[in-house]
């Protein structure tokens, strides 16, 4: 499974990046807004540091607006996916930017029949948004099991890019599903290596060690 990391912060991309935890990055204009950045400028650094694919996304409405700013995000590095809001207008731009080449990521998915039209359309990674199906009291796995089940049907190649991660237990169901990816903010990615028998373990080591006197450097 690949771990992008859902933030504009390119202080959490680099510790993480360094630990060799990411795969590619998510942002939207949310996280744009967040990190307080000019977009072109903030993506740049992101993609100098990130050798996998970073997603920006348009923010035009119509069709040709969104073509004309996705290829002025394509232009700020080899490496970037243009993210496309799931509406027809959007399946339209992806048509037009993956048939040029340019990996699309198509968002905001929250129906297998959304996700249908993405592949037909040439998305490189459909975006469902599990978190936001939990909260109106739909189980957002059953998206994904929904959706892997078609692609692996009619062998599509679009990748299931599980998004709206909120907790440990989605990047599992996730990974158990069989999504291709997650993206996730970056405490949720630290939080997968915690484990209160884990620390109590711990805990108990340092404590049987302190009392024998040793040190090994």
């Amino acid at each position: 499974m690949k771990f992008f990391v859902d933030t504009a912060d390119t202080q959490a991309i680099r510790e993480l990046n360094d630990l060799g935890m990411v795969d590619g990055v998510t942002t939207n204009p949310s996280l744009i807004l967040k990190s307080g950045r000019d977009i072109l400028e903030v993506t740049k650094e992101i993609c100098d540091i990130v050798e996998g694919p970073v997603s920006a996304e348009v923010v035009a409405l119509e069709a040709d607006a969104m073509i004309a700013e996705g290829r002025k995000l394509a232009e700020i590095a080899s490496n970037i996916t243009v993210k496309l809001p799931l509406t027809w207008a959007g399946l339209k731009a992806c048509k037009v930017l993956s048939g040029e080449g340019k990996m699309v990521n198509v968002t905001l998915c929250f129906s297998a029949n959304q996700a249908l039209l993405a592949a037909k359309a040439g998305a490189t990674f459909i975006s469902p948004f599990i978190g936001r199906l939990d909260d109106i009291n739909l189980d957002g796995m059953d998206l994904i099991q929904d959706i892997r089940t078609i692609y692996d049907n009619f062998a599509f190649e679009t990748e299931i890019l599980a998004a709206s991660i909120r907790s440990v237990n989605h990047v599992q169901d996730a990974a158990l599903i069989g999504a291709d990816v997650i993206t996730a903010p970056p405490e949720v990615i630290k939080k997968l290596a915690t484990h209160p028998l884990t620390d109590k373990g711990l805990e108990q080591f340092m404590a049987d060690w302190a009392k024998t006197g040793q040190n090994i450097l």
